[in-house]
């Protein structure tokens, strides 16, 4: 693992800020210039003068052949050349940044800029929706999880990165972004047009559900989340319950911090929670519980997921479902916990690198796999327009068991 030199704090693990691809577990490092002219990587490989000849033959055809070769400059070559070994390592979430899109990536992280309020990953190397946020232009768009993204303004996204996909989406509020995408479960695209907005992330809500049932919904793992989260079991224990519904559907993440935060009010101090893994014998960091006080051990708890709960959505869940009696309730979540690690290239591009994955205390790849529901419930159309939700029901009906 490398040693970086600044760990943000409370990694990021794909916080929904208006649209941004998934930052699990991201990192800031630094790298040596040793071996510029001729590599050997830590795994032992070894760049050769032979092995390297092919690129600067086709650095040579490309100058004298290429119709536009004198509108491209030697950096730009450079950094597409970087863009090309990044992507040889098949890991959708390895991104070199040339300039201008390291600096789209840091502000991505470092504020709030106009988009259209959506999570968006990729799965079977096609660009996807996580989950569009509550109150966003792209749910009131209709929106859903599982839409696959075909076309941004045009531009095709066949290959696209996620964060490519963000400079393409984001922009200043009020102006439009018109995106095509394939519904779920359907064959025909739907073109829509979204009017961009500055995105304000909601975090919980709470309210009680008849027979003593206190429901938690969390949107998404803030910085904020722990204390509004402390607040509102507080107000659970003021209730006298002891039922409790976490709802995580449609939560596409944030914080580690916070849901290692949040995991502690219900599980003893040193209990893992979720341990990353770097692939290598002897190499896993675990983070375990805080052991915070003030919640019954004996309550029972319910836990509604679907696909559109992700990272540190699957982070709480998994640790509960395994740490303790809590049921998992709905679809099939996501998916996605790798851990990447933001290194300067140079002072204005950066190398976004995938490092490690994220594993439940049982040891369930987060990233390889969702979670299955331990009750299957879906959650139709039908059920939206008649008002219903029999994933809300379900939990209700194990509680009351």
């Amino acid at each position: 693992m490398n040693n970086p030199e600044k760990r943000l704090s409370g990694l990021l693990i794909g916080i929904p800020i208006v649209i941004v691809a998934f930052l699990i577990g991201l990192y800031f490092g630094s790298v040596s210039s040793g071996n510029v002219g001729n590599p050997q990587a830590t795994n032992g490989s070894f760049v050769t003068g032979d092995q390297f000849n092919p690129f600067w033959k086709a650095w040579q055809v490309l100058d004298e052949k290429a119709m536009n070769a004198s509108s491209t400059n030697s950096e730009s070559k450079v950094w597409g050349a970087i863009q090309g070994l990044a992507s040889s390592y098949n890991d959708p979430y390895t991104v070199f940044f040339p300039p201008a899109q390291s600096k789209i990536f840091a502000e991505n992280i470092a504020g709030d800029f106009g988009g259209v309020g959506m999570e968006i990953g990729i799965k079977a190397n096609q660009l996807v929706v996580v989950s569009p946020l509550k109150g966003s232009p792209a749910e009131a768009a209709g929106v859903k999880s599982g839409d696959a993204i075909l076309t941004i303004n045009g531009t095709s996204t066949a290959g696209m990165s996620t964060d490519r996909a963000v400079g393409y989406i984001r922009g200043p509020a009020g102006t439009k972004v018109k995106i095509s995408f394939l519904p779920k479960d359907s064959t025909k695209p739907v073109e829509r047009t979204i009017t961009r907005a500055v995105i304000k992330i909601p975090t919980l809500d709470t309210l009680e559900k008849p027979g003593g049932v206190f429901v938690i919904r969390l949107f998404s793992f803030t910085a904020q989340s722990p204390e509004l989260f402390r607040e509102a079991l507080r107000n659970f224990v003021l209730s006298g319950s002891r039922k409790l519904v976490l709802d995580l559907r449609g939560n596409p993440g944030g914080y580690l911090e916070a849901a290692v935060d949040m995991s502690s009010y219900f599980l003893p101090a040193g209990t893992v929670i979720v341990t990353e893994d770097f692939g290598k014998p002897g190499m896993q960091l675990h983070f375990r519980s805080k052991g915070y006080v003030g919640l019954s051990r004996d309550i029972k708890i319910a836990i509604l997921v679907d696909a559109g709960s992700a990272s540190a959505a699957e982070i709480l869940a998994g640790a509960l479902r395994e740490q303790t009696t809590a049921k998992l309730v709905g679809m099939k979540t996501f998916g996605k916990g790798s851990v990447q690690e933001l290194v300067p290239i140079t002072p204005a591009t950066s190398l976004k690198v995938t490092v490690a994955n994220w594993l439940t205390p049982k040891g369930h790849n987060l990233s390889h796999d969702g979670l299955e529901p331990d009750h299957k419930v879906e959650f139709t159309e039908e059920d939206v327009k008649a008002n219903r939700d029999p994933q809300m029901d379900k939990a209700l009906e194990i509680l009351k068991d």
